[in-house]
């Protein structure tokens, strides 16, 4: 297992989680002459787990820079026959009340794609040699020690250090809990319910849309698309007070993250809705449940010990808004790499110092924090706006609706971030300051 002192000159990076954003991570520093990963993980065996996953332009964009081709192509990720980012449907009548354009994307491998989450890593696995993967490994603590290494400890009673350590493991991050055992994440108040089954369930069903579909209705939503290798998810769930203690008891507390959930509270929900959503949520065999947890506020640095950062949901959990946590977390993870190659050069022949490695962090913070503290900022304001409405029963109007659809979500800012404009302003700024 990997510990400091195997190769002097070479930086010992460790990695806790194997999701996508530690798989990313790896992938990319391990293109580092001077870098040598190695990856920590819960979990007894890597194998196809969780729900779907949305990957925008801009987390496609950066694994085809990573030489992923084969990770995003139809073979693993689905696209719909037309080239339009988002459709959005009334939850009553079935038309199509708004689209989301893209503004700058011409190439069809990097329009949105959605994918089983876990055949989204297994094909990034095959980019990582087994060897450099300890499963069973689950984080009990971390700590920097004497500002010269990290060293993690082990639930099974093994410990490890490194140079470096990057928390790639989730909102539940063990790493974040070691460095900032305050911070707590909030329940937004919604649940949802995932279902993922064979696509042959839903041939029976007539107008089912061959492109991926949000329902939008006055109290919830609902998602249904397609998935590569002959798969249908679907996607439905309630908004409540997250102050409410019945709330809290029945969909914050009633069940564990991605276990099993009552088939009977997705088609309870949209028993009035459309046909074609009612006739998706009765053919759905099974669904998990998800209580929506999101950063309350910003963590004030991703950064501890000197030695130590976060990507993906242990940096920035937003709830799943906008279906962008996968870009993110594989934005992060390359900007990551970007910033340790400038403050460490592969060419550079002796082991990088501790004032090396802040420089790396430092960057890799500037250049990615901000536009997480952004899209945090909307969050919360969109989560007290729905909050208000379910505490003085303020209902939207079909008017209201269909505006609402009408403007789109207008997140081109998200979908087509340039991970590497941002690395290069933060660059600039590094030198200026």
């Amino acid at each position: 297992m990997g510990s400091l002192g195997t190769e002097p000159n070479v930086l010992q990076v460790a990695i806790v989680g194997t999701g996508i954003a530690g798989l990313t991570a790896a992938i990319a520093l391990r293109k580092h002459s001077g870098i040598h990963v190695e990856l920590y993980e819960k979990a007894t065996e890597l194998r196809e787990i969780g729900a779907s996953i949305t990957l925008g332009p801009n987390g496609l964009r950066t694994l085809e820079r990573l030489g992923l081709e084969d990770c995003i192509s139809d073979k693993v990720g689905y696209r719909g026959p037309n080239p339009i980012s988002r459709f959005y449907r009334h939850w009553k009548t079935n038309e199509i009340i708004g689209e989301d354009f893209y503004e700058d994307v011409s190439e069809p491998l990097h329009y949105t794609a959605r994918f089983h989450r876990g055949h989204l890593q297994q094909a990034l696995l095959k980019h990582v040699p087994r060897d450099i993967i300890h499963l069973k490994k689950k984080l009990v603590s971390a700590s920097v020690e004497s500002e010269d290494y990290v060293k993690m400890e082990f639930q099974d009673g093994t410990t490890a250090t490194a140079d470096i350590l990057i928390g790639a493991d989730g909102i539940g991050s063990g790493v974040r809990k070691s460095f900032a055992p305050d911070f707590e994440l909030e329940w937004s108040g919604h649940t949802a319910f995932r279902g993922i089954f064979d696509a042959a369930l839903i041939e029976p069903i007539e107008g089912v849309p061959l492109d991926s579909t949000h329902w939008w209705g006055p109290d919830t939503n609902f998602f249904a698309t397609r998935l590569a290798q002959n798969l249908f998810t679907v996607q439905g769930g309630i908004y409540a007070d997250p102050q409410d203690p019945v709330a809290i008891a029945k969909f914050r507390d009633g069940g564990q993250w991605d276990k099993e959930a009552d088939i009977q509270l997705l088609r309870e929900k949209y028993v009035d809705w459309n046909p074609v959503v009612k006739a998706l949520s009765e053919v759905t065999p099974n669904v998990r449940y998800y209580p929506n947890f999101f950063c309350g506020s910003s963590l004030p640095t991703w950064i501890f010990g000197g030695r130590v950062t976060l990507i993906g949901d242990a940096a920035h959990a937003h709830g799943g808004a906008f279906a962008t946590g996968g870009s993110l977390a594989i934005d992060d993870a390359y900007a990551l790499y970007l910033a340790l190659m400038e403050a460490l050069p592969a060419s550079t022949a002796k082991k990088s110092s501790s004032k090396s490695i802040q420089r790396a962090l430092k960057l890799y913070e500037d250049t990615r924090r901000p536009h997480a503290v952004k899209l945090l900022k909307v969050v919360h304001a969109n989560n007290e706006m729905k909050t208000r409405k379910i505490i003085t029963a303020t209902q939207e109007t079909d008017e209201e609706l269909r505006a609402r659809a009408k403007r789109g979500s207008n997140t081109t800012w998200l979908h087509e971030y340039d991970v590497v404009k941002a690395f290069e302003d933060a660059r600039v700024a590094s030198l200026k300051a």
